[in-house]
């Protein structure tokens, strides 16, 4: 069950629109299957027609709020949305009765024996998967209730009636998932013929950046020269000290032409200009990648080798530290194997790394945005991803060469799936199972005769994937950056409905 937050200022147009026939899908029987008042007592009359009088119940919903007069919130009505999963089972009102009470007793809106004291909400079903919650933020005995976190305890709340009704379980919200883009983004990237959201474009560039180098100028380098805006953040204290960082592609504008920009903690907790500064300062002592121009290919040989052994260095500490119950020593190779993963798949071009680090990107995050303790297996990851960006190519020998480190990326990625199976946190072993699956896919289908290998792709190739438009050698953009597009499309293209859970 997942359960997602709104906040508004109209009770009684929300009203409307859930006894509605609906916009997006079909509303069939609506009705309050409880409340703050027994459901009887809330649900809005019949009037000729067919229609119905929401005025009483706006108005019961309204009357706390008009109590507290300047002290009212300027949004008041807060929505929440508990949706079931399409393979769950059909839960009765009774159970979705009880589901909106867990949600409104988790969140502090409405504790369990306070219906006279606390906010006044409802719950009003209209659909067999999924109910909506309504509630003023206004409590009856005169004071504002607290918000604070309730996006996490709606999501705590959803895992407990997850277990009491045995429904499918989901992730907890321990903000180890990258931020997914909004509705409003998608549908934007399907008007514009995108493949992808501009958001899931920057997660990526600035992941492969971040674990490519060696420091934040070198990071900020990157990023420009893969066509990516960058605008600095700084310190109002001391105006060269800089603070954060925002990064926007050049075709994603808004109605006035201006970019659309994203924060670092917009894309994922990891991607913050702080924590990219712990993970660059941590890994100083693997040393740099600085100066590998005019390599030989007995050079890039060695380059290669040393990435797979640091891959199977940090498969083997992770195991045993998983084993000897030190988990929390293992977290920081975990988080450095998607540096690798990022900058494997980028170097060799390989479609199965990079469909590898994009599952895996779940799996290297700590819970709620915790910076894991420096290790030397994870310098050494670190290192060895400096090391495969600044070679950029492999030897000639590079059909072996991505055998051989897919085998051992796999085998680093199951390792962090065992890992984090022993920590409890099952949607992080299946982003690492995940991984490890691509890798062995990739692998069994690139051992095929030399005639039948992968045809050889340069960085800049694999760049043009996502970015057909590349910046010129001098640095200056000479045509607009899009995300990829899946086609040429016609200037106002339907999106098509998806199924909404």
């Amino acid at each position: 069950m997942i359960g997602k937050v709104l906040r508004g200022r109209h009770v009684a147009r929300l009203l409307y629109y859930l006894y509605g026939p609906g916009k997006h899908e079909e509303h069939t029987d609506p009705h309050i299957v409880t409340g703050w008042r027994h459901p009887a007592e809330l649900e809005p009359p019949l009037v000729g027609g067919g229609g119905r009088d929401f005025r009483r119940l706006t108005g019961l919903l309204e009357q706390p709020v008009a109590v507290l007069g300047a002290r009212a919130p300027g949004r008041p009505v807060w929505h929440c949305v508990a949706r079931a999963a399409p393979t769950d089972r059909l839960l009765s009102d009774e159970e979705w009765a009880q589901a909106a009470a867990e949600i409104m007793h988790r969140t502090g809106l409405a504790p369990r024996g306070e219906d006279d004291e606390a906010v006044r909400w409802i719950a009003v079903r209209h659909g067999p998967d999924h109910i909506h919650i309504v509630a003023t933020l206004a409590r009856q005995d005169g004071g504002r209730p607290r918000l604070s976190g309730d996006y996490y305890k709606v999501r705590e709340a959803c895992r407990a009636v997850e277990e009491a009704f045995r429904l499918r379980r989901t992730a907890p919200g321990d903000r180890t998932a990258a931020c997914r883009p909004s509705r409003a983004e998608t549908e934007k990237a399907g008007r514009r013929g995108w493949r992808e959201a501009p958001r899931v474009v920057l997660q990526r560039e600035v992941s492969t950046a971040a674990g490519s180098a060696c420091g934040e100028r070198e990071f900020f380098a990157r990023l420009e020269n893969a066509g990516v805006l960058v605008r600095l953040r700084y310190s109002v204290r001391n105006p060269g000290e800089v603070t954060g960082y925002a990064v926007a592609l050049p075709a994603d504008t808004t109605a006035g032409g201006t970019p659309v920009w994203y924060g670092g903690g917009k894309l994922a907790a990891d991607l913050t200009l702080p924590k990219l500064r712990h993970r660059w300062t941590a890994s100083a002592m693997g040393g740099t990648a600085a100066g590998l121009g005019g390599l030989t290919a007995g050079e890039r040989a060695a380059i290669w080798e040393q990435a797979g052994q640091a891959c199977s260095a940090g498969a083997a500490q992770i195991r045993a530290l998983t084993a000897a119950g030190d988990c929390a020593g293992a977290a920081d190779a975990a988080w450095a194997a998607a540096d690798a993963l990022r900058s494997a798949g980028a170097a060799l071009g390989h479609p199965a790394i990079r469909r590898a680090a994009n599952a895996y990107d779940r799996a290297a995050r700590m819970p709620y945005g915790r910076v894991p303790r420096a290790s030397r297996a994870g310098c050494e990851l670190r290192r060895a991803a400096r090391l495969m960006s600044a070679a950029a190519f492999a030897t000639h020998d590079r059909h072996l060469a991505q055998l051989a480190l897919m085998t051992r990326l796999a085998a680093l990625t199951e390792a962090v799936a065992q890992l984090r199976l022993a920590q409890g946190h099952v949607a992080q072993a299946e982003a690492a199972r995940a991984a490890a699956e691509m890798l062995h896919a990739g692998t069994a289908a690139s051992a095929a005769p030399p005639g039948q290998a992968p045809a050889r792709r340069s960085a800049t190739a694999v760049s043009r994937a996502a970015f057909p438009a590349q910046p010129s050698s001098s640095g200056r953009r000479n045509a607009p950056l899009i995300p990829e597009r899946a086609g040429t499309p016609a200037p106002h293209r339907p999106v098509s409905k998806r199924p909404r859970r």
